[in-house]
């Protein structure tokens, strides 16, 4: 059995952490209690020194963030540390990082929750409805809603004051709250996004003249009834109308399917979406009897998959298989789809290694992008069985791969090459020839 001791005053931060993280890795090990009464008892226990942990951790983030560390080990933002290495949904990753931001602002709500007196939920809260306001009426805010916590209103309560916490701190200073509105003017368009608890979305906004027309050109036809059954008020079609320009639903909707070739000829192997829905063989073909088919094909076709080293940029061609390919952007862990990312030649074109061919090219986010090219010697290349490439960062430092794996290096200045180790040439290759590696397929176009 692991011992921990601690002397808690001459003890390291490092020191505290690992016997904390030792504890909480036996105590999760152990059965409850049997006694529901002495679990209510540990669980409040308990809640109140996680959210003492949720203090400590706000200052730890706090330092990372405000030092840009993630940037250096390959990651854009330090929400997106929090959300791909430490595996916290967006929502949590947001909240905790605004308070991490915000907390040098709100000393009394650190210091209380550094205490126990107030909650994480409470003063995550606090920190998110004083997010946008200046120093001074981030005081008076913090003692508005400090004082709610104060009178026993739960956290959903203190969420809805915060809301309108302008109103409410004009109203305790006996002061008229200040018109942003009329502040910001009517000469441009605004319009405000604020996402709610359960994920939606709420809006509010001033069109002029020059963009209310083209508001009412656009959604107008499309807000209209369409039938005597439709029980919707105008404000509900027209946010039906809107979801359906922003959608590309107003249009001919492309929908594309990937299958083999031998599933299209009576084949029992799935087809899928770009996204990786799986589509049974039997529905993929009555799709394909009904629809225009483009096949993608890499390793040869009748698509211009390889431009060698003549052309800088992909082609249309080649941009529509890599989205078919790369559902989001080929580094590990990044979650931008592939639709919004850029093509990178995995070699890098700078030096001229990589060719404008399909089997050199991938999809990467802007950010990570350009963080290859800046920073070669923290990202390893790998290549998967079916020919796709992957990046995997390292830290900053580290001289070899977390993981072992296919791995190949960009070549030197000495031995340039437009083709993979081991892999065939596109000049060798015969017309048509599926080689190893290659995903050859067959895109549906589906007129919706």
């Amino acid at each position: 059995m692991e011992t921990v001791a601690v002397d808690l005053a001459d003890s390291s931060t490092t020191e505290l952490v690992d016997a904390v993280a030792a504890i909480a890795a036996e105590l999760a090990r152990r059965p409850a209690p049997e006694s529901a009464t002495a679990c209510m008892e540990l669980t409040e226990t308990l809640s109140g020194a996680i959210d003492k942990h949720e203090a400590a951790l706000s200052a730890f983030i706090g330092v990372v963030d405000g030092a840009r560390e993630v940037q250096r080990w390959g990651l854009p933002s330090t929400q997106a540390w929090l959300r791909a290495r430490l595996g916290m949904r967006e929502a949590r990753a947001k909240e905790r990082l605004i308070l991490a931001r915000h907390r040098h602002r709100l000393t009394q709500v650190t210091d209380r929750l550094a205490e126990g007196t107030l909650s994480y939920g409470h003063a995550a809260t606090i920190a998110g409805a004083i997010a946008r306001l200046d120093d001074h009426d981030c005081a008076a805010a913090q003692d508005v809603l400090l004082s709610l916590v104060d009178q026993g209103c739960s956290a959903g309560k203190v969420a809805a004051f915060g809301s309108r916490i302008r109103e409410v701190i004009a109203q305790r200073d006996d002061t008229e709250a200040a018109d942003t509105d009329t502040r910001r003017g009517y000469e441009r368009s605004w319009i405000e996004s604020t996402r709610s608890l359960d994920g939606g979305r709420y809006l509010k906004g001033w069109l002029n003249a020059e963009d209310a027309a083209i508001w009412d050109g656009s959604l107008a036809p499309l807000a209209k009834p369409v039938g005597t059954d439709d029980t919707r008020d105008q404000a509900e079609r027209t946010a039906a109308a809107l979801t359906a320009v922003l959608s590309g639903g107003h249009k001919a909707t492309k929908v594309t399917l990937i299958l083999d070739l031998d599933t299209l000829t009576g084949g029992t192997t799935p087809a899928r979406l770009t996204d990786g829905s799986p589509i049974p063989p039997e529905q993929a073909r009555r799709i394909a009897l009904s629809a225009g088919v483009s096949p993608l094909i890499l390793g040869g076709g009748n698509l211009p998959l390889y431009l060698g080293h003549r052309f800088r940029f992909a082609s249309p061609g080649q941009r529509q298989v890599l989205e078919t390919l790369y559902p989001t952007c080929a580094v590990e862990g990044c979650e931008v789809p592939g639709t919004l990312c850029e093509v990178d030649h995995v070699q890098g074109w700078a030096l001229q290694h990589s060719p404008t061919d399909i089997d050199q090219l991938a999809l990467a986010c802007g950010w990570h992008n350009r963080f290859k090219h800046t920073h070669p010697s923290q990202v390893t290349v790998r290549r998967t069985a079916k020919g796709l490439h992957t990046y995997q960062l390292r830290s900053p430092g580290e001289t070899h791969p977390r993981a072992p794996g296919n791995i190949h290096h960009p070549p030197t200045k000495h031995t340039p090459v437009d083709h993979l180790p081991g892999e065939r040439r596109p000049a060798d290759r015969v017309p048509g020839e599926r080689i190893p590696g290659d995903d050859a397929s067959t895109a549906i176009d589906e007129a919706a």
